[in-house]
């Protein structure tokens, strides 16, 4: 409709050529914000809201984001439009097909619809959930979610529907929680809990960069397929892993205080955990080290950083640390501490989007810093297991790259948090047990979230399944709680619905997220 407003602004007749100039000239500038509106691009809002990080970025990085969204092709058929049409109005009213083309756009969604499917007979997407899944789990995860930890969804995606169905989403997450005991038991063993947090890394992205068969991704026990990060910035994404002994908050309740309770580090220090925070970069850039502990409940001093290699510079022009040498001068501070618990967040950037070798100003290639990041992830496991530390490690991902993009975003663009970018590679893997470890990692299939993790950690919390000559791992996974894919940032909400994501963008309607 608003499209039909600006054409008819245009062809309201104006006698006066000085006052027909000037309309020319106010068109300009609705012509542009009315395409900008029409378009998928980040809304002013949202450009508001990330200014501060924005006025960080290099240049050189700005003009490489200004770049990746010229489209090349649509310049090139722009171009041959303007000729055509230079050349076809000397004999043609342009006009005339234009307004046609704009009306028909507008009145064509207000007829009657017409379906080629006999009446009360179900689409293919419908008759698609109605499959029995007794045949397996992965059959299962494609369809509309069946299980006590995620409100049902059946009603039809109508606009209020899925509000409705958000609403319940949110009022059942704030009843879950992970109970941890008040106490270890006398006889639990202790060990030692390192949480690895990724950012820019999706199973997308993994794909994109050709390196699902990277070594690494053998080596872990469980490995998540279907795991949801909630969010497509580290910030919250950090601050969601840190409280992940609760149900999933909404993007605004995130900000607020939750009870101790819902933070996982809080809960392992109350068990004689000791914490302590590592950074593979400086945590400056958007106050990600204040986050961490305002909203995350990390109180720790972060670690020495000092005499660490620069292996990258950020996006800012920040150092970014070898995580090797990261990862092993962690390893050996463990011996100088006189504790037999500790809990370690690290948090590590390798992969961000606008990193650069010192020196270059151009963007690293994301696969050869992936095999990298991957190749020296492998080689820290192979230390730690020759060291026989107890150690219980946790790979959990913040956000994907957005590698690849796609029909809402450009490559690197995370405005709107798409299951591309959610979808990450989560993974557990325990170090100096007595038992085998798994042939191949145990893929876990079932829509899962934080919640999962901090369940897992409490599973193992009294150390016994180091020393156990047998794991039942089965019976370790088994019940972990569910989570439904609901992904939210400031101005952008998508939800799993019916097997089918939707997206809501500054509290207008729901539509279908392009596929």
């Amino acid at each position: 409709m608003l499209n039909l407003v600006f054409l008819a602004f245009l062809l309201v007749p104006i006698p006066q050529y000085k006052l027909h100039r000037i309309r020319h000239w106010i068109a300009i500038p609705l012509g542009f914000m009315l395409f900008w509106h029409d378009t998928w691009l980040p809304g002013p809002e949202s450009i508001a809201s990330q200014g501060s990080q924005i006025a960080g970025f290099s240049a050189d990085y700005i003009w490489d984001l200004v770049t990746r969204f010229i489209n090349w092709n649509m310049v090139g058929a722009f171009f041959v439009l303007l000729v055509l049409w230079l050349f076809i109005s000397q004999w043609l009213r342009v006009t005339v097909f234009v307004s046609a083309i704009v009306v028909w756009l507008v009145v064509s969604p207000l007829l009657p619809s017409f379906s080629l499917w006999p009446a009360g007979q179900p689409t293919t997407a419908a008759a698609n959930t109605a499959v029995n899944t007794a045949g397996g789990t992965a059959i299962a995860t494609n369809t509309a979610p069946a299980n006590n930890d995620i409100p049902p969804q059946t009603e039809p995606p109508t606009s209020a529907n899925l509000t409705n169905w958000l609403n319940a989403f949110y009022a059942s997450e704030q009843k879950r929680k992970t109970t941890f005991p008040d106490a270890l038991p006398a006889d639990a063993q202790p060990f030692d809990v390192l949480i690895i947090n990724i950012c820019s890394l999706s199973w997308s992205d993994i794909e994109a960069a050709g390196l699902m068969d990277h070594p690494l991704w053998k080596h872990f026990d469980l490995l998540f397929k279907n795991f949801n990060s909630a969010t497509s910035y580290s910030g919250p994404a950090a601050a969601r892993l840190l409280r992940a002994s609760c149900g999933q908050l909404s993007h605004a309740n995130l900000y607020q205080p939750s009870g101790s309770e819902c933070y996982l580090f809080e809960n392992l220090a109350k068990l004689g955990f000791t914490q302590q925070l590592m950074l593979g970069h400086n945590g400056i850039f958007g106050d990600f080290l204040k986050e961490l502990r305002s909203l995350g409940g990390i109180q720790s001093p972060l670690m020495d950083q000092s005499g660490l290699p620069v292996i990258l510079q950020g996006f800012d022009g920040s150092p970014v640390y070898d995580d090797q040498a990261t990862l092993n001068r962690w390893l050996q501070s463990l011996d100088k501490l006189n504790t037999p618990r500790t809990a370690t967040f690290y948090n590590t950037l390798p992969l961000h989007d606008g990193n650069h070798y010192p020196g270059q100003s151009k963007t690293a290639d994301y696969k050869a810093r992936a095999q990298k990041f991957f190749d020296e992830l492998d080689n820290f496991f192979t230390e730690l297991e020759r060291s026989g530390r107890k150690v219980l490690v946790i790979v959990v991902p913040e956000h994907g790259a957005a590698l690849k993009g796609d029909k809402m975003q450009v490559s690197g663009l995370r405005d709107i948090p798409s299951p591309s970018i959610t979808n990450v590679p989560a993974a557990v893997k325990f170090f100096g047990i007595k038992a085998r470890h798994p042939d191949a990692p145990i893929i876990i299939n079932q829509p899962s979230s934080y919640l999962a993790i901090s369940e897992l950690v409490v599973r193992a919390l009294d150390g016994k399944m180091f020393d156990e000559n047998d794991i039942n791992w089965q019976q370790y996974i088994a019940n972990l709680p569910q989570s439904a894919a609901v992904s939210e940032n400031s101005n952008a909400i998508v939800i799993q619905y019916q097997g089918k994501p939707y997206v809501q963008l500054n509290g207008g309607s729901w539509v279908p997220y392009p596929q």
